[in-house]
């Protein structure tokens, strides 16, 4: 029996059997089957017991009760027969071949059909239809699978079965299958076709896809573009040359190639040029060519190294011309005549450093003394040089004494921003923050005053150290020769603004201002003046010597120093004798 039903095919397939369900086409299969019998065994149906059939190659058919029903144990095998069975292999019978029609579908009946259903059998159907609707054997409802519309078509003999139609190709989509599957990203898109012409649609494919049905334009398009990729092939690859050419030169010319360079002292045409300061050759040659003084910086840098005193170039203000030689350009600038610096000197005062200012701008008089009132907290002063009482000018001391590059467009607040940068430099390089300390004082401020002290009352600098030691010693508490007042004629005139030699004693001691020194004692509110760098470094370093007193013998020159009142008395009498007095 077939999983379809009953079917001309020689016995049931046993269920264990492993081509159970394929129970031969046509009774084509008959003949074989009849000499195997799955050893001899009927089968066993697990519901409903069987007849034995007899001898499978005779066709011969017994009824349903006319013999008695074996019994099978749980696997299909026969009890001990208690009836003789039918003896089987016997000699077979020659069997009608079926017919079949053009369809391969039998027609015709079976006389000896082991099969034909008796009206008993509950899988009788018809005898022109080997596929006849079976009742189920079980009571329950089976389905037919091939009565209805909506039917299975029945199957055929494995050997009349039609093969299978092609199968149609499949639709041509516009999916790229990327530079990984097909061809590269640079050469897709069919910029290529026309090379292509002699090759199969096979290896074409993919590139149609891509570029679909309308070409729009067809194959000059694609010239063209073929044609424009290999444009720009041809200009990256001559760039690349062309640069390579280039720079091969440069590099030439950097390390053999002599530099460019003007001739002549210049063209007529002056220029004004600021130098920084702790410019080498190098920054001074980019200034001079950014002004357009040298054509080049290695020609300058030449030059300086090839002059025996190129490396006397100093920071500050030049007035050149433009298009120089580079060697004229070095020798101009060692010149005293090409300097246009602002030059502060040393222990001058603020009022006089804020006219310098002004004039050297062209300013309004006045201009840098109002920014240095209203802005000196923005100007760069550290923080032990503010808000002392009683101060003047808090930027006094701090206008350091050097060359400075001021030049007409400048702005006063900045060039008082260079100056002060340059006295805190200078202070800190000389350690005055610890250093105050170990000469008795109270901090970095009162050592910038002692300096300035010594830088005005000095006359020379072979006598500072001196001056150092006589303010040190008058502001010892052990002092009985003026009671720790220094009663120096330069911080009364600082007070008023003025250089005065002779001052009477009435207008001194009438004067109760913080900056006399003959009316109090110790050290003024602040700086009366810039000190240089020997009046610094005599603040620091005074002599030992056990000097109290001093006076200008000669009032202009010559200063002398004593250690008692009585020499200092003699030093007087010589004052004024040479004075007319």
């Amino acid at each position: 029996m077939t999983e379809y039903g009953r079917g001309p095919g020689s016995e049931p397939w046993h269920p264990d059997d492993p081509l159970y369900g394929d129970g031969g086409w046509g009774g084509q299969q008959a003949a074989q089957q009849a000499q195997q019998s799955y050893g001899g065994q009927p089968q066993y149906h697990p519901q409903q017991p069987q007849q034995q059939y007899g001898d499978w190659g005779t066709g011969e058919q017994h009824g349903y009760g006319d013999q008695s029903y074996p019994q099978y144990d749980q696997y299909g095998r026969q009890y001990a027969p208690q009836q003789p069975q039918h003896q089987q292999h016997q000699a077979p019978q020659q069997h009608q071949q079926p017919q079949y029609d053009q369809n391969g579908w039998p027609t015709g009946s079976y006389p000896q059909d082991p099969y034909a259903g008796g009206p008993q059998d509950p899988y009788a159907g018809g005898p022109q239809d080997p596929y006849a609707q079976q009742p189920a054997p079980y009571g329950g409802e089976q389905s037919d699978y091939y009565g209805a519309s909506e039917a299975y078509p029945p199957p055929e003999p494995p050997g009349r079965r039609r093969p299978e139609p092609e199968r149609e190709p499949e639709p041509q989509t516009d999916w790229d299958p990327g530079p990984d599957q097909g061809e590269h990203a640079f050469f897709a898109g069919g910029d290529d076709e026309d090379g292509r012409d002699g090759e199969s649609d096979d290896r074409r494919g993919r590139g149609e896809r891509r570029g679909g049905g309308d070409r729009r334009g067809g194959g000059k398009e694609k010239k063209r573009r073929s044609g424009l990729a290999c444009l720009v092939v041809v200009a990256v690859f001559g760039g690349g040359l062309a640069g390579v050419s280039y720079f091969g030169y440069q590099f030439y010319q950097d390390r053999f190639g002599s530099a460019p360079d003007f001739a002549g002292s210049g063209n007529g045409e002056q220029v004004t040029v600021t130098i920084p300061k702790g410019s080498g050759g190098y920054a001074i040659g980019q200034v001079l060519k950014k002004m357009g003084v040298v054509k080049s910086v290695d020609a300058f840098v030449a030059a300086q190294a090839a002059n025996p005193d190129g490396k006397n170039i100093q920071d500050g203000v030049y007035t050149l011309q433009k298009e120089m030689s580079a060697a004229s350009a070095v020798e101009l600038m060692l010149s005293p005549k090409s300097r246009d610096n602002l030059i502060i000197a040393e222990g001058k005062r603020n009022a006089a450093v804020y006219e310098l200012i002004d004039a050297r701008l062209e300013v309004e008089k006045g201009t840098t003394a109002k920014v240095a009132e209203t802005r000196w907290k923005t100007l760069g002063l550290p923080d032990w040089a503010v808000n002392h009482p009683n101060v003047k000018d808090p930027l006094e001391g701090f206008l350091f004494p050097s060359s400075y590059a001021v030049a007409k467009g400048q702005k006063p607040e900045d060039v008082l921003k260079q100056m002060v940068a340059r006295a805190t430099e200078k202070y800190e390089s000389l350690d005055f923050e610890t250093k105050a300390k170990s000469l008795g004082l109270e901090g970095p401020w009162e050592l910038v005053t002692v300096a300035s002290l010594v830088q005005a009352e000095g006359k020379t600098h072979d006598d500072f150290r001196k001056m150092s030691e006589v303010i040190y010693n008058r502001l010892k508490p052990t002092n009985t020769e003026t009671n720790q007042k220094l009663q120096f004629d330069s911080t009364f005139n600082y007070l008023l603004g003025q250089s005065e030699i002779d001052i009477s004693e009435s207008e001194i001691n009438s004067n109760p201002d913080p900056y006399n020194t003959y009316t109090n004692k110790g050290l003024p509110p602040g700086p009366i003046g810039n000190p240089g760098d020997d009046a610094l470094q005599a603040a620091l370093k005074p002599t030992r010597d056990g000097w109290m007193y001093f006076v200008a013998t000669d009032g202009m020159d010559k200063t002398e120093f004593a250690k008692t009142i009585a020499e200092h008395q003699r030093l007087v009498d010589k004052f004024n004798a040479s004075r007319g007095n």
